[in-house]
């Protein structure tokens, strides 16, 4: 083994715990602590001469805090199956609903009104938010390729989609804490 690897050998073992536990407390879930940690670790490999940084660990927070900044600046698509809640008996998710089948009256009723007030609130939607949404969420058709044929620019399309969702939860969360409780 080369010095330079064995160097970063060395401060990946001296400082990974401590520098991911910064991380996790900063991001949403371990992936993606352990994706941004990843990344500090790459960009450390690949310093020319690491040896010369005179504080080692405030190189790495500070390449591990813009990674988190980095991160939160990145706009994400949401997707009907990030809107779950956490129940007594695990993870409930609307997609679940809407495609289950019934097996009893309850279970049908509690379907059949889901739809309906989706209906309503898709119908509340301008056009092309509606249709992003249908597309990408019914159809399942990418938001690229929505894009493609529509003409028009991802970063658009992935906007549409964000406000649907987010008036879609504003609209449905009574229904959802009446489907929690059961």
């Amino acid at each position: 083994m080369d010095g330079k690897a064995k160097n970063t050998r060395e401060t990946i073992n001296q400082y990974g715990r401590q520098l991911f536990g910064f991380i996790r407390d900063r991001v949403a879930t371990n992936e993606d602590a352990e994706d941004i940690l990843q990344d500090v670790w790459y960009q450390y490999s690949n310093l020319p001469e690491a040896e010369v940084i005179e504080s080692v660990s405030g190189w790495l927070y500070r390449v591990a805090r813009n990674r988190i900044t980095d991160l939160f600046r990145k706009k994400k698509t949401e997707r009907l199956e990030d809107f779950t809640l956490q129940s007594d008996d695990g993870e409930i998710n609307f997609r679940d609903i809407l495609l289950q089948e019934s097996f009893t009256p309850e279970d049908e009723f509690f379907k059949k009104m889901f739809w309906d007030e989706l209906m309503a609130a898709l119908d509340e939607l301008p056009e092309n938010q509606r249709q992003t949404f249908i597309l990408h969420e019914l159809e399942d058709i990418t938001l690229q390729e929505i894009a493609d044929r529509s003409g028009e620019n991802i970063k658009t399309v992935i906007s549409r989609k964000g406000y649907a969702i987010r008036h879609l939860r504003k609209r449905l969360n009574n229904l959802y804490k009446e489907f929690i409780n059961y």
